[in-house]
């Protein structure tokens, strides 16, 4: 989740479709502007992705990452 400056959603999101391990933007509207779905091989290194990129883009005031969790192989049930 991406939040930005007023005014500067629009080249955020120029730049952060250029970064390459970034593999979904998706604008949003409320609290956060943009919701994004990202590749990491772990979390060092996404930890260093979100550290030294994308936070330096021009304009992102802050940042919320949430993981995908794992249930170590049991089914879920989508009933």
């Amino acid at each position: 989740m991406v939040e930005c400056e007023v005014g500067k959603e629009l080249s955020a999101y120029e730049s952060l479709k250029k970064l390459t391990w970034i593999t979904e933007v998706h604008p949003l509207f409320g609290e956060y502007d943009f919701i994004l779905r990202v590749q990491a091989n772990d979390p060092d290194e996404l930890a260093g992705h979100i550290i030294d990129e994308l936070r330096a883009i021009p304009g992102v005031i802050t940042t919320r990452t949430y993981m995908e969790a794992s249930f170590g192989g049991v089914p879920v049930d989508k009933t």
